[in-house]
């Protein structure tokens, strides 16, 4: 029996990646393509899954079925998304409802999003901060979010002409009201409750 490695491998063909490359891309990885080569990463593990799936419990009812907030957008999880000759998987992506429409019938979404959150883990913080914050912000990403369940900590960052403005860095257990999705409260301390303490607390 054939072991896969538990650590980031590209799928080698000797051609560039197509979206059928992804499809043989096993189910506890994540598949992109990256400089056109099809490229497989472990899922995160426990404290990053719960992070990001508490922030969608608290996104998608407000903001995507107006329930307590505004509505307008179209919130998922883990959304292969073209960006060029790339296909790239963010975390949670959110898209003004108007701009998006329905989803594909096959293949990857193709329209980019206008807000991403990427959250951290050791493994892919260099990748989250480094080449996919440029490819968001060629793209035309307006917001990104990145979260750090370690340092419990939410950076907001907006486009701007020249790169990346960062708008606020919330920490901890604070309430805050972060761009794009400023018009409700949000409470981080939900986000945190139930992970481990972090290193060196008591």
């Amino acid at each position: 029996m054939v072991r896969r490695p538990r650590e980031r491998f590209a799928i080698r063909k000797g051609r560039p990646a197509t979206w059928d490359d992804l499809l043989e891309v096993p189910e506890d990885f994540v598949g992109e393509i990256v400089g056109g080569e099809a490229v497989a990463t472990p899922r995160p593990a426990g404290p990053h899954t719960f992070v990001a799936s508490g922030l969608g419990g608290l996104l998608v009812g407000p903001f995507q079925f107006q329930i307590g907030g505004p509505g307008g957008w179209v919130i998922l999880f883990e959304p292969r998304i073209r960006f060029g000759e790339d296909i790239r998987v963010p975390d949670i992506a959110g898209w003004r409802r108007e701009r998006l429409g329905g989803p594909p019938v096959a293949g990857p979404f193709l329209v980019i999003p206008d807000w991403i959150c990427e959250v951290l883990s050791v493994a892919t913080e260099s990748e989250d901060r480094g080449p996919k914050m440029d490819l968001y912000r060629r793209s035309g990403v307006e917001h990104v979010w990145l979260m750090s369940p370690m340092a419990r900590t939410l950076e907001v960052y907006r486009r701007e002409t020249n790169g990346w403005l960062r708008v606020a860095t919330f920490t901890g257990s604070a309430r805050v009201r972060a761009e794009p999705f400023d018009a409700l409260e949000l409470d981080l301390g939900l986000l945190w409750a139930s992970l481990p303490p972090p290193p060196g607390d008591e």
